[in-house]
């Protein structure tokens, strides 16, 4: 038994047992992880080309910045072997049981623990075992998504996902078919076309806006693709001199510095192009220039997207567009009516032979994979069939779920900045509620239904005058319903609501003497302190500009 049970050693899971560690001092939890290392995506994503779409300085912990980063966007193996060290560091491989999964978990009100059965990947052999607080850091981009087209099964080459790759497989001399052109197609086609023999069929759904890997700026008066301006930089790409890596390294807070541009930066993009219907209407053509610029003239027509710039994830054209021009790479917008043995039928009628067909289709990021069952009897997903869809409170805890907490939860996505800083963030949060509980000053936390309904509703009508509601996209997958990914505001917006539990609304069992007098002594030093006041101008000030 381990007072906490971790579930995943990805970015969430490794993050909150450093947390546990450098905040609190605590170290008796365990953390299950199926696969054989740390890093759960970046562990597992090992397609050509794979990287950060974030400034890598702000893809970093903000207790751990890295001088050496080589350039601004770290490589798949850059930022798996950031992570490994961090694990060494913090002392956390020692806590980890690798090769075993979770397989489930139940709720016991008379226990006020949760029994957690695990699962040796390679025998198959299960364990039992028990928590007080079980901590779910699954990730988003957990489990590949694969289209449902008829006679997929029967296709008799070699056939994978990108988060899956195979690196058996040889391309040279092959046919090769890849569905979708999300950010994974983008990054690992300008490699892969680089072997004029690789004969490469792309079917693409819809386009996407893609940005240009330097420094872009809007509202100014001169024409893409070159001197944009100064006044709003979107994006850079480059490598890191010496002397830059020199001065991050020797003088003292430059790299705190330039964290703090990059997170500004961020935040602008949300605050103009995301939340500005004028800003996203001037961008969008500039966007259009820049890709007109670089495609093939026979590819303008369908690289244009019809909808808003924002609703789907904004792309850094990474030698895409330019290796569109390569004669072994061909764009194919018909549509898929089945696979067969042999190849692909297009909604045309047309058959095009393929020997390799790789998915780059994405994840699901709508199902909660694991069967937790709560105080109620039910599951997470169960609760989120309920609902309409996930929903949980400020992303990180469910109702009917005591001591039951995930790492980067509903709506906690992010189409602008850092997943690090969201996970930094709600991870703060949430260990205000963990301390208490270690130290025995409670037994449990359970939010509210009453506060999770008044949450969702309001992210729910800040979602529904977004941008993120124009469109079909992993933000809201059934391009109806509720969007269920994607947080509605600026990061700054979020880290002010998880600043500080509202103790009101969780339900506290078992609460002793010293928690009641913790409760007293906060209620009128709230009351007493003319912070307060400053505390509540300054959030109606973050709620109004971020809409």
């Amino acid at each position: 038994m381990s007072q906490v049970v971790i579930i995943g050693a990805g970015i969430g899971g490794v993050g909150f047992a450093i947390a546990l560690k450098r905040r609190l001092g605590f170290d008796d939890f365990t953390v299950y992880e199926k696969g054989s290392d740390v890093g759960g995506t970046w562990r597992d994503n090992i397609y050509p080309g794979a990287s950060s779409d974030v400034p890598i300085h702000l893809y970093s912990l903000s207790t751990d910045l890295n001088p050496d980063w080589p350039s601004t966007h770290g490589s798949q193996k850059q930022i798996y072997d950031y992570w490994r060290r961090l694990a060494t560091k913090y002392e956390v491989y020692p806590h980890i049981v690798f090769n075993r999964r979770v397989v489930a978990a139940g709720w016991s009100a008379e226990e006020g623990l949760y029994h957690v059965v695990t699962e040796d990947v390679e025998s198959g052999v299960r364990f039992p075992t028990t928590a007080k607080i079980l901590i779910s850091a699954l990730g988003v981009l957990h489990v590949p998504r694969l289209p449902n087209i008829p006679g997929i099964s029967s296709f008799q080459g070699k056939m994978f996902h990108s988060a899956q790759w195979d690196t058996g497989v040889d391309l040279r001399g092959k046919r090769v078919a890849v569905i979708g052109n999300g950010t994974s197609a983008v990054q690992f086609i300008p490699l892969i076309s680089e072997d004029s023999t690789v004969q490469i069929t792309e079917f693409c759904r819809t386009p996407n806006w893609l940005v240009p890997p330097v420094t872009i700026c809007f509202f100014c008066r001169n024409e893409p693709p070159t001197n944009f301006g100064i006044l709003f930089c979107f994006q850079i790409r480059a490598d890191f001199s010496r002397p830059w890596r020199w001065t991050f390294k020797y003088v003292p807070l430059a790299m705190r510095i330039y964290r703090l541009f990059l997170y500004l930066r961020t935040e602008m993009i949300y605050l103009t192009v995301f939340a500005s219907p004028r800003i996203r209407s001037r961008s969008s053509a500039l966007l259009k220039k820049y890709i007109m610029h670089t495609a093939p003239k026979e590819n303008h027509e369908r690289l244009f997207p019809d909808y808003a710039l924002g609703c789907k994830r904004i792309i850094i054209n990474q030698n895409y567009l330019e290796a569109l021009h390569r004669p072994n790479l061909t764009l194919n917008w018909d549509g898929i009516q089945s696979i067969r043995e042999d190849g692909i039928v297009t909604k045309k009628g047309e058959t095009i032979q393929v020997d390799v067909l790789i998915f780059a289709t994405g994840f699901a990021v709508d199902r909660y994979p694991l069967a937790v069952v709560g105080d109620a009897g039910k599951t997470v997903q169960e609760y989120y069939d309920s609902q309409g869809g996930p929903k949980a409170y400020l992303g990180a805890t469910v109702p009917g779920f005591p001591n039951l907490f995930l790492i980067g939860g509903p709506n906690l996505g992010t189409g602008h900045t850092s997943a690090i800083l969201t996970g930094e963030l709600e991870t703060g949060y949430i260990l205000q509620f963990v301390k208490p509980i270690l130290d025995g000053l409670v037994s449990t936390f359970e939010v509210t239904a009453v506060a999770t309904n008044e949450y969702n509703d309001l992210i729910q009508r800040r979602l529904a005058r977004s941008v993120f509601v124009q469109c079909l996209s992993w933000y809201r997958t059934d391009g109806e319903g509720k969007v269920s990914s994607i947080f509605p505001g600026p990061m700054l917006l979020y880290g002010w609501w998880v600043r500080r539990p509202r103790w009101e609304d969780y339900i506290v069992k078992a609460p002793t003497d010293k928690w009641e007098r913790k409760m007293w002594r906060e209620k009128w030093m709230a009351y007493l302190s003319p912070i307060l006041y400053l505390d509540l101008l300054l959030g109606f000030f973050i709620s109004w500009i971020s809409g």
